[in-house]
């Protein structure tokens, strides 16, 4: 018999869905599988479908009246999941924590003295690791599909909006040290001489505006406006290994130095002497917190797994954890041991001298322009969650940007935009990350996950929390809002005496 209709490919399904109908997070408890183990949801036809299979054993019985209509849902195909392996999610989140933040850990190490210091960068990287953990086993059990959803589904819609305000805050700002770090290294700083100057002399590449608008059209703009965090899988492990060459660079010149006895000899603990290294010791913890947050970017990320699931997510949290604490640690010892009581916030802009080593130039070199590529490839990570986040807030219900080109487009443009001018009127990274790392990033890394999972599973038997899972959530909670305080106050007090 002639047919219109067109045979459904294996491992695709199809979900019916009601037409404007409102979307109830709550009610997503339930959920088909299709063949190939993904999900479909809609609650009324799931109920439709268990009066239709009360009783498996007994025929079907066609003259059966049930009360539904299909000309109300649609019908929607959907493809087979094909997108990124564990390596390339392992790049991603590795990109979305590794970027600037890593520059500001060696001055943490002349605060915090090494061994505390190093301490610090393990435990919150576990706890880091320990609440994706909690935020993917939640959102997946939930059926949540951003950041913002599974906050909405713990607390409502006022602190998921409040989630999605942090997250801009976060990025933007993250975006913007980025550009001040490639200004200070390509143009130079009061204190520093930029790379163009000391390959080429004095130039048009002296007005730093300039270069970085040119560097934002040229090379962030088109990265930028890819709609897929997949597509930057490539980027994203080029980003990782420029990052390895400069943590390797930097504790190789380290060694060298230590072994012929050209280094002083590190402050091992903390400085509590004066009143400002008090107030230097309240803020950097902040920093540091602000170098694990990648939150944001998990759910896109396990979105576009390939065979996605939440071991195989928790798995990529894992290994990215462990690398992500090597490099940290490495560059916290090697920055502080090169520099010591001179190390600047952003490290980078202290490899404008003589090294005390052969090739020193050569080495400058390879430090501060593979990094400047790192952060480069970086950008547009971090962009890509910064533009869903906006989008989900402002065009709420509306199509999806990959469906979008237009809104795309000009959420791009309008971003790019806003962040130029937002890296021309902050004077330096640490002030940036010393307020980001107080109070949003601390907030999406620990504060919001702790909440998730603490509030879930009071309302849902089925996600219980272990006693050992409750007190994890607890103490994150409560360090959480210590760090937030303490920060807060910490910088409050450092403008006061800056402006006295």
């Amino acid at each position: 018999m002639d047919s219109n209709y067109s045979a459904i490919p294996k491992g695709s399904f199809v979900e019916l869905q009601m037409h404007n109908e409102p979307h109830d997070f709550r009610s997503q408890q339930k959920s088909l599988l299709s063949d190939d183990g993904n999900r479909v949801n809609h609650p009324k036809v799931i109920d439709d479908f268990d009066d239709l299979n009360d009783d498996d054993d007994d025929d079907v019985d066609t003259d059966v009246d049930v009360d539904v209509d299909l000309d109300d849902y649609t019908l929607v195909l959907s493809k087979p999941n094909t997108g990124s392996g564990v390596s390339g999610a392992v790049f991603n989140l590795t990109t979305t924590i590794i970027g600037a933040g890593i520059m500001a850990l060696p001055a943490t190490m002349k605060v915090l003295g090494l061994v505390l210091g190093i301490f610090l960068i393990i435990l919150i990287g576990i706890l880091s690791e320990i609440s994706v953990e909690m935020l993917i086993r939640f959102a997946v059990s939930c059926k949540a599909r951003s950041y913002g959803e599974v906050v909405q589904i713990a607390m409502g819609r006022t602190a998921r909006v409040l989630s999605e305000i942090c997250i801009i805050v976060n990025n933007a700002g993250v975006l913007i040290v980025y550009l001040i770090i490639m200004g200070d290294v390509m143009s130079g700083s009061v204190r520093h001489i930029g790379v163009f100057d000391q390959w080429l002399g004095h130039g048009f590449w002296d007005h730093r505006k300039l270069l970085v608008l040119v560097v934002m059209v040229v090379f962030l703009a088109p990265l930028c406006v890819l709609d897929r965090i997949d597509s930057l899988s490539m980027t994203s492990a080029a980003s990782v290994a420029l990052a390895v060459v400069f943590v390797v660079v930097c504790f190789a010149v380290a060694f060298i130095k230590l072994i012929e006895g050209k280094i002083e000899a590190p402050r091992m603990s903390p400085d509590f002497g004066s009143k400002m290294a008090i107030l230097d010791l309240l803020v950097v913890i902040p920093i540091m917190t602000n170098a694990y947050v990648c939150h944001f970017n998990v759910q896109p990320i396990y979105n576009e797994l390939e065979g996605r699931s939440p071991q195989k997510m928790s798995q990529v949290g894992r290994i990215t954890t462990v690398l992500c604490v090597v490099v940290y640690a490495s560059t916290a010892i090697s920055g502080y041991l090169l520099f010591g009581k001179d190390t600047e916030g952003d490290v980078l802009t202290n490899f404008d001298r003589n090294l005390g080593i052969r090739f020193s130039t050569a080495l400058n070199y390879i430090v501060r322009v593979g990094y400047i590529l790192h952060l480069v490839l970086v950008f547009p990570v971090i962009h890509f969650s910064l533009r869903q986040t906006v989008d989900n807030l402002v065009f709420e219900g509306s199509a999806p940007l990959t469906e979008s080109k237009k809104r795309s487009l000009a959420l791009t443009v309008i971003l790019l935009v806003l962040i130029y001018i937002g890296s021309t009127m902050i004077p330096n990274i640490w002030t940036a990350f010393k307020f980001t790392g107080a109070t949003t990033a601390v907030s999406l890394g620990f504060t919001f996950p702790a909440l998730i999972a603490l509030r879930i599973s009071q309302q849902e038997e089925s996600m219980s929390l272990s006693r050992v899972e409750k007190f994890l959530s607890w103490l994150m909670l409560i360090l959480a809002v210590i760090v937030s305080i303490a920060g807060i106050i910490g910088n409050i007090y450092t403008i006061q005496s800056s402006s006295e």
